[in-house]
């Protein structure tokens, strides 16, 4: 089979066998794969990922010596069952799945793995246990979604939106996007998104922002009064003598670079809760003297549930989010190298899907 491979630190499109459906696994023919944040980021630095998952207790997941073909946001049609398969879903029925694997290794990371190829191959072996039927006639470049958009829901899932006046979406990547969709999917608002780009900016505002600001022309931090929520302790403790109940805001960092978050802790008006979801890669620091100050909340967010991925599908399958806002572009393996490239200078894409068999 044809796939899209990382060697050293650059991709080459190679053919390599095809992978055996071990027990209760199925072979399956990759229809659409989305290209992440985090596939940018490993194809130069895979070392420094594997070394953040070994400090993280996530254990050995990628030789970055070793041939590695990327891909955790995928659709694909099964091909063929392995054995101990119930084959509840039969062949030539198109699927999602949490990209995990469980085999004789243990867990296998799809996509990160130098024993089993990810979505920027023809064909890959999954787990039978975690498969989802894509529904409703959706198209498999949009069911490729469901997976970055669980990152946005978890994270959203971890606010505290009952006590929100406001939520601010700093940094309208996909990551973003996938916050702005879920905060509009469980019907909250007002919702504040800022970004440079006027192509995340554009998005944003289709998904379901409120407000959409360019931090080159005016803060997003300096709006509180706006939403009803104090921006200091002089503000709340006023709203609270007359028997108030304060709102607060929820702030989700989704940019992922050095000073971003001190810039937040500063911008934050008092007990505000803030939800990490950029993932920064490089040593970061911060004042907590500040945060403590204003009686921040500080969260970080990482991955999703199982269950949060499956909502995401159904999102998508129901129309709840239009995956036209965030897919840019579609290649095939060929121009997957270059797709990369492009990736890299956000101005003019979002998300790019591959389709091996384009």
């Amino acid at each position: 089979m044809r796939a899209v491979v990382r060697r050293g630190k650059t991709l080459v499109v190679d053919d390599m066998a095809v992978p055996r459906p071990g027990a209760g696994q199925v072979l399956v023919k990759t229809l659409a794969c989305g290209i992440c944040g985090s596939d940018l980021h490993a194809l130069h630095h895979a070392e420094a990922l594997a070394d953040i998952a070994r400090r993280s207790g996530a254990g050995e997941f990628m030789d970055p010596a070793k041939d590695i073909v990327f891909g955790h946001e995928f659709c694909a049609e099964i091909l063929e069952h392995g054995i101990g398969t119930e084959k509840t879903l039969k062949a030539g029925t198109r699927v999602v799945s949490v990209p995990v694997l469980v085999g004789p290794n243990g867990v296998e990371t799809v996509g990160y793995s130098n024993r089993v190829p990810g979505g920027f191959a023809e064909n890959m072996v999954l787990s039978e246990a975690m498969l989802l039927e894509v529904p409703n006639g959706l198209a498999s470049d949009a069911a490729a979604l469901t997976e970055p958009l669980a990152v946005g829901l978890h994270a959203v899932n971890l606010a505290n939106l009952e006590t929100a006046g406001v939520a601010v979406v700093i940094g309208c990547g996909p990551v973003g996007l996938a916050v702005i969709a879920a905060l509009k999917a469980r019907g909250f608002g007002p919702v504040l998104a800022a970004d440079f780009s006027p192509v995340r900016r554009a998005s944003a505002e289709a998904i379901g922002a409120d407000i959409v600001i360019d931090p080159a022309v005016s803060s997003p931090y300096g709006r509180w009064s706006e939403f009803a929520v104090p921006a200091n302790g002089g503000e709340r403790g006023m709203v609270e003598m007359m028997g108030g109940v304060p709102r607060n805001a929820v702030i989700f960092e989704c940019v992922g670079v050095p000073g971003m978050l001190q810039k937040i802790i500063e911008g934050a008006p008092t007990n505000a809760q803030i939800i990490v979801v950029g993932v920064c890669m490089e040593l970061d620091q911060i004042e907590p003297a500040v945060a403590i100050t204003k009686h921040l909340d500080l969260r970080f967010a990482y991955a999703y549930t199982p269950i949060e991925f499956a909502q995401c599908l159904h999102y998508l399958a129901e129309g709840a989010v239009n995956p036209a806002n965030f897919i840019t572009g579609n290649v095939d393996l060929a121009g997957t190298p270059a797709a990369f490239e492009a990736l890299a200078k956000p101005q003019s894409h979002i998300k790019i899907i591959v389709e091996p068999g384009r």
